[in-house]
């Protein structure tokens, strides 16, 4: 999949229509759209995001959940989205829209497809999404619905952050801590990777099976079918109310937190006791602190998680022994039916062996070799298998993964939780004092006038930090009524599945049930073989990126990707076989390595789609710079565009390197502080046509 043509009308700085062509030639897949801070770059990236996601934009990454906070929620930035000189001609209609080309969906040919999403600021209370397939409305989308059919058939939003990112935001991979961080990353890397899809092609095979064996239960089992499914379902519609509820509150406290940051400022300017600047210095230092206070909050919901494990200790060791006994038991039977079958083959082939007519062995002398020969083969080529203990019994029988999830949450338990409780909670308790010190110096700093505005401004200010508090409470709330929703609908899942265990097949479906059962099976393994192979894979895809691209060769000897139950972690080792902490990188290496992990991701997926990078050169060197240009750009994607800041994040020595890739080449033009506009040059005159316009410039 490639993209033909972007056009933006009246969109943030893009009065008016303005198209950029994006079509080339199968050599050239190199784009450069550039021009100085503040002339649209990001804009013209975040449109993009935008057209694809609306609302949900802020689920791609936290750049625009952070751009949206700061105007106060979503409704504020979509209104402030339109172009300011167009609202002033009392033009209230903006839009983007994307010509793909070379897509692929399952039974609809199309050469063509057009994503355009439009608001009026007037008339809209929602945007206005339109989805032409070669010129004419998708029925498909209009089935789906619009949004659904972006997300199934054109890119998956949990994906969208490795081909929509600011290169200089994008380290954000190698700083992932918290559970919910690692979980949100594995589902991306789920869906990358191409497992989600077989994943669910097994949960639609099994709730296949379990429909074949509802038809087949008597009507008390049909009853408690049903009790369960409306169970289920009422769990489900309980979990999205909340969800709503939630995204409902994230909006109002957006909104307050602006209006409170606003009067806050009124009250320090009228004051005086410290800048307006040196405000928003302690407004970062605070936004900083309260973002590491949420990922240690998390970190210790997690820890509450492990800790009643670690209370009934001496239970859950009773589990893991059996468990580890069973495994043990299992290879052992394997083991003793080897011996068994070695022992009938050799006794087998003893007896047709042809014997003097004058030696007769009776049935004792038989019997004594056959026990010999079992005691021997055992004891020389099966010396370390265990005896089986004939009472022994099969309590849990725990699959592979199971189990060694349960193992490793036992070896977290028994080496690691006490002292990382102990770390969270001292880093937690800190963290929170320094935000309370922060917040007490920008109190002191408002002013102690008391005259009836000030004192009307501290009343509003005082009741929307009281609404805000109030808003954050009712949001926790909320969403640990989530976790009791979940945890309830798993156990009855879990109810339903046992129930449907137990039903007999009726004769007529029992060859569909069996044949179900055995796909079952079948992807099952397929998706543990699968699993493995990638992981394997993308190990050797991340290494040869980072060995390619960092400077210290041999730095990281060795990559392991980690694969337990729906977690993937990512570690890198160094050559004494040590774990090498991803956090303790310089911001270059750790955007070397975000680099590595985008381009193996990429080389792994099934997946082909444009890559658009913002601030593509921050934070590298020169030699590091080089590699970029002449390993990375041109291989990552079949169309790759970039947003660079010419001489800065792209030189002319790292262009020149980069001109056999080149397709097209295009500058924004800032007209005025209302309205930039894209102008298309030659790639041979690229720098030179840059800086001939802004050489003058301020």
């Amino acid at each position: 999949m490639t993209i033909k043509e972007i056009e933006l009308y009246n969109f943030r700085i893009y009065k008016g229509v303005n198209n950029i062509d994006l079509s080339g030639d199968d050599e050239k897949n190199i784009f450069i759209v550039s021009g100085r801070n503040g002339f649209g770059k990001t804009t013209f990236l975040m449109s993009l995001v935008w057209c694809l996601y609306g609302r949900q934009m802020q689920d791609v990454d936290d750049i625009y959940k952070k751009e949206i906070d700061d105007q106060g929620g979503y409704g504020k930035y979509i209104a402030n989205s339109l172009n300011r000189l167009a609202k002033s001609e009392e033009d209230y209609k903006f839009h983007v829209s994307i010509t793909f080309q070379n897509v692929n969906i399952p039974e609809v040919p199309c050469k063509e497809i057009v994503v355009k999403r439009s608001y009026n600021i007037k008339t809209s209370s929602s945007e206005d999404v339109e989805i032409l397939i070669d010129g004419y409305p998708s029925e498909l989308a209009k089935e789906v619905g619009q949004e659904i059919f972006i997300r199934e058939f054109v890119m998956p939003i949990e994906i969208a952050k490795f081909f929509f990112f600011d290169a200089e935001k994008i380290v954000s991979l190698a700083e992932v801590n918290t559970p919910e961080q690692k979980r949100k990353l594995s589902k991306a890397y789920s869906e990358v990777l191409g497992i989600k899809k077989y994943e669910d092609l097994k949960g639609e095979l099994e709730g296949l099976q379990l429909k074949l064996r509802q038809d087949t239960a008597s009507a008390n089992e049909k009853n408690q079918f049903q009790t369960l499914r409306t169970e289920i379902q009422n769990f489900d519609e309980s979990i999205k109310e909340n969800e709503q509820k939630i995204e409902e509150l994230r909006e109002i406290r957006s909104e307050k937190n602006k209006d409170s940051r606003d009067i806050q400022e009124k009250l320090i300017k009228s004051g005086s006791l410290i800048t307006v600047e040196e405000l928003q210095e302690l407004r970062v230092q605070e936004e900083n602190l309260t973002e590491k206070q949420n990922q240690l909050q998390s970190q210790l919901k997690e820890s509450y998680d492990i800790i009643p494990f670690a209370i009934a200790g001496e239970k859950f060791f009773d589990v893991y022994t059996q468990l580890e006994n069973e495994a043990n038991y299992k290879a052992a039977k394997f083991k003793d039916e080897n011996v068994k079958g070695v022992t009938n083959k050799i006794l087998t082939d003893l007896i047709k062996e042809k014997r003097p007519d004058d030696l007769v062995v009776d049935y004792k002398v038989e019997r004594f070799f056959s026990e010999a020969f079992e005691r021997l083969i055992k004891k020389h080529f099966f010396s370390d298998t265990p005896e089986l203990p004939e009472d022994f019994q099969t309590i849990h029988d725990f699959s592979d993964s199971e189990r060694n999830e349960l193992f490793a949450l036992m070896s977290n338990i028994r080496f690691s939780f006490k002292e990382t409780f102990k770390r969270i909670t001292s880093e937690y308790n800190l963290t929170k004092n320094e935000i309370s010190a922060i917040r007490k110096k920008i109190r002191d700093a408002e002013t102690n006038q008391e005259s009836p505005m000030i004192a009307e401004f501290r009343l509003q200010k005082a009741n929307l930090d009281k609404e805000i508090i109030r808003i954050d409470d009712t949001i926790d709330s909320l969403n640990r009524e989530i976790g009791e929703f979940i945890n309830q609908k798993t156990q009855k899942i879990k109810k339903r599945d046992e129930l449907a265990k137990k039903l007999k097949v009726s004769e007529k479906s029992k060859s569909k049930d069996e044949l179900i059962k055995k796909q079952i099976g079948n992807l099952k393994d397929f998706i543990e073989i699968f699993k493995i192979k990638k992981k394997e894979s993308l190990e050797q895809q991340i290494l040869a990126g980072l060995e390619t691209l960092l400077h210290k060769k041999g730095f990281v000897k060795k990559v392991e990707v980690e694969i337990i139950g729906e977690t993937i972690d990512i570690v890198l080792k160094n050559s004494r076989g040590e774990e090498i902490k991803k956090e303790s990188l310089s911001k270059g290496e750790q955007q070397m390595y975000a680099t590595a992990l985008l381009r193996a991701l990429v080389e792994e997926s099934d997946l082909q789609f444009p890559v658009f990078i913002d601030s593509p050169m921050q934070k590298f060197d020169e030699q590091h710079a080089q590699n970029i240009v002449k390993y990375f750009y041109p291989n990552i994607s079949d169309q790759v565009v970039i947003f660079p800041l010419i001489n800065k994040e792209l030189t002319d020595k790292e262009f020149k390197i980069l001109s056999g890739s080149i397709a097209k080449t295009y500058l924004i033009n800032n007209i005025h502080e209302d309205k930039s506009e894209f102008l298309m040059t030659n790639p041979e005159n690229f720098i030179s046509t840059y800086n001939q316009m802004y050489n003058h410039a301020n």
